[in-house]
């Protein structure tokens, strides 16, 4: 039982930052993964960066070496920071959450969370 609320989406120019938060309300775990994906205007959504909390990381390819997950473990909040954006990262960003770990080649499989955040936007202009 967790609820997920998602902030810190904008809108920048191509080469911009944004970081992203995923606060979680409700009962903690020690023991769970978070996730990040994303979904453009049209196109199907797909695992952006997820963390088995404490151990494995993944992101998805276009993404590596632009973007770093990361969560506050006192804070129970998910960060993704997003560096050099481009205007195909446009979309809206979803945080999700599960209990327990999963296969680190599983981290960035939707059918893996089964709480999910609103979303927030995230723009990049040209």
């Amino acid at each position: 039982q967790v609820q997920l609320v998602e902030s810190g989406g904008g809108s920048v120019q191509a080469g911009g930052s944004l970081r992203l938060s995923c606060a979680v309300f409700g009962s903690f775990y020690s023991t769970y993964r978070m996730g990040w994906f994303r979904q453009a205007p049209g196109k199907e959504s797909e695992g952006v960066a997820g963390l088995n909390i404490g151990e494995n990381i993944r992101y998805e390819d276009s993404v590596k070496g632009r973007f770093t997950i990361s969560h506050d473990n006192a804070k129970n909040t998910l960060y993704l920071q997003m560096n050099r954006l481009k205007p195909e990262d446009t979309d809206i960003c979803y945080c999700g959450a599960a209990y327990g770990w999963t296969k680190s080649g599983l981290i960035l499989t939707q059918s893996e969370y089964n709480y999910w955040g609103q979303g927030t936007q995230v723009n990049v202009s040209s």
